[in-house]
């Protein structure tokens, strides 16, 4: 059989760029982003873009890691919160750590935590 040749050959041009030396390579890159209006930092900058948004979160949920010694204070504390039955209330300290609250404003999440650890539950938000 015959052996097709491809247009480029990628065996070549892999050798040849282990051969640069890192100014020839700069100078490749360089010269591939004025060619082809591209940027070889796109990556960096989204990777900084996703780390911006998780800093300025703007939707946080409730966790309750541990119920604590006083239990049934932090139950009926869950049970106004939820709007649970007694219960499910007691289903969601015994089980912990389980959500409490969902997609809540920054304030209110934060309010939420508080009442929380005023009975001795210890509440995380995400």
């Amino acid at each position: 059989m015959e052996e097709i040749k491809m247009a480029l050959d990628t065996e070549k041009i892999i050798a040849d760029l282990k051969e640069a030396s890192i100014l020839e390579l700069n100078d490749l890159v360089k010269a591939i982003e004025e060619e082809f209006g591209v940027s070889a930092a796109a990556p960096v900058a989204v990777a900084g873009a996703a780390a911006d948004g998780a800093a300025a979160k703007d939707s946080f949920d409730v966790e309750l890691t541990d119920g604590g010694a006083s239990k049934v204070k932090v139950i009926k504390v869950v049970k106004d919160i939820t709007g649970l039955g007694l219960k499910d209330a007691k289903g969601l300290v015994d089980g912990a750590p389980s959500v409490i609250k969902e997609g809540l404003s920054k304030d209110e999440a934060e309010e939420l935590q508080a009442k929380l650890e005023e009975v001795g539950a210890k509440v995380t938000l995400k």
